[in-house]
């Protein structure tokens, strides 16, 4: 049987959970919700960060990059998803499309890189205590961040282009609630075994090894954790990785499940509820998890609020 494609560059149908619009319309408002959050929290975080000097050391400078990344993957995608879900209307067009995919691709691989990052910043401050602030001066961080953000550049600019090249067949039906490189594949009426080799080296690069890595340091953490004698002493050592091992476990645990899962139709339905997970309620949570478990951002959001009452006051 042969497939005839009029317009690859017409607009596509991500059709979500349109099998269940009453479903769509309780996400609609649990989505607006948690986007709302996670606009406020991680604005606050960048905030806190370059207002208060108390927070001018590494590990929250990696995380006010995670919470500007947040922002702006979940405001990516996020719009459009809102839209789709309230009414009948899910169409995006060409250009919608191609500029989720490059954003979300970008962005999504910044994350598992930044992750790794910020878990070798745990690994020294925790194993080279005396060494920290020598290894993690400020032009490393910088150059680490830079690294996370342009590895994620290289892998959109690579990959995105390989999948809007493909031919689409007319009435470009998604069976997904973003474009991403899986479901976009799908709809392919040419061989994707080049797209699918690409996804699978990806995946192994910016999922597999950073995960080794991350797991890696945290061993060694773990090794020094007990070798410290003082009962405090470990306590405060593992408060300041708790946070970070619980962001990479949500993250790591969900996009895994969406990139490596099998290729059946109870795993993509299934994988639809993981990419909203990573895409809506990982980047509500992040400020949440660094904000409830940290005293210094605890107190840098009381100073900011005291500054705000004064200045209102005055």
């Amino acid at each position: 049987m042969i497939s005839v494609c009029n317009d690859s560059h017409s607009d596509f149908i991500l059709l979500g959970f349109s099998d269940n619009p009453y479903l769509e319309k309780v996400l609609f408002g649990i989505i607006l919700i948690f986007y709302c959050l996670t606009i406020s929290g991680n604005m606050v975080i960048v905030l806190i960060f370059w207002k208060d000097p108390k927070l001018q050391i590494p590990m929250y400078f990696f995380l006010s990059n995670l919470s500007l990344l947040d922002l702006c993957f979940t405001s990516s995608c996020v719009p459009q998803m809102l839209v789709n879900f309230w009414g009948p209307e899910k169409t995006i067009s060409y250009l919608g499309c191609a500029v989720q995919l490059y954003v979300f691709l970008w962005l999504g691989a910044t994350e598992c890189v930044l992750l790794v990052v910020m878990a070798i910043d745990r690994y020294v401050a925790v194993c080279h205590p005396l060494q920290y602030t020598t290894i993690m001066h400020p032009k490393i961080c910088l150059q680490l961040s830079s690294l996370a953000w342009g590895t994620g550049l290289i892998q959109s600019l690579i990959q995105s282009p390989a999948t809007l090249q493909l031919p689409f067949c007319s009435h470009q039906i998604v069976d997904d609630i973003v474009c991403e490189v899986p479901a976009l594949i799908q709809i392919s009426s040419a061989d994707t075994t080049y797209n699918e080799i690409q996804i699978s080296i990806a995946s192994i690069i910016l999922l597999v090894v950073p995960l080794i890595i991350i797991l890696s340091s945290y061993g060694a953490i773990v090794r020094a954790v007990l070798r410290i004698k003082s009962m405090v002493g470990q306590k405060k050592a593992v408060s300041t990785c708790t946070s970070h091992l619980l962001v990479v476990s949500l993250f790591y645990g969900t996009v895994t499940g969406v990139y490596l899962q099998p290729k059946s139709h109870y795993a993509h339905e299934w994988g639809k509820f993981l990419t909203l997970f990573y895409t809506v309620v990982i980047p509500t949570l992040n400020p949440v998890i660094y904000t409830l478990r940290n005293k210094d951002v605890k107190g840098a959001l009381m100073r900011l609020g005291q500054r705000i009452w004064n200045s209102q006051k005055n």
